[in-house]
């Protein structure tokens, strides 16, 4: 079992889903794969991160890019996956997230989301994605 795989109900789950999450965390952990990641949401997608809204994948990068500023590394742990019912396209999401930051401190937070998948060109892809998280204790060691 991955280091991404989460918990899900007992509902039918696409696997597609399933898969298309546990790339998803382990792209987003990867320091250097900005336009990987931003591949991972449809043309003009709408993420949504604690408090910063950007809108198609220009933006999204480079949000991104701004996300990992302060950051030497990241280790997501998605801990369940909640679907909208069987084989649902609409989840809610828990997990934590390990930082490793440049300054040398690091932290843990909690984290939650919520995500809406939809097919493009055959593969899974966000067309909306927001995070909700403790931006107070995410720059508590900045």
């Amino acid at each position: 079992m991955s280091s991404y795989a989460s918990g899900y109900p007992d509902v039918t789950v696409n696997p597609a889903v399933k898969q298309f999450f546990e790339e998803f965390y382990r792209t987003s952990d990867t320091p250097d794969a900005h336009e990987k990641y931003a591949e991972s949401f449809t043309e003009n997608a709408k993420l949504v991160m604690a408090s910063k809204t950007v809108n198609g994948r220009s933006e999204i990068i480079a949000l991104r890019k701004a996300m990992w500023e302060h950051v030497a590394s990241r280790q997501h742990k998605p801990l369940k996956v909640f679907p909208f019912g069987q084989n649902a396209n609409e989840v809610m999401l828990y997990g934590t997230v390990n930082y490793g930051l440049k300054n040398g401190k690091s932290s843990e937070i909690d984290w939650a989301a919520r995500a809406h998948l939809v097919e493009d060109g055959g593969n899974m892809k966000m067309e909306f994605y927001q995070v909700y998280l403790d931006t107070a204790a995410q720059n508590a060691n900045k």
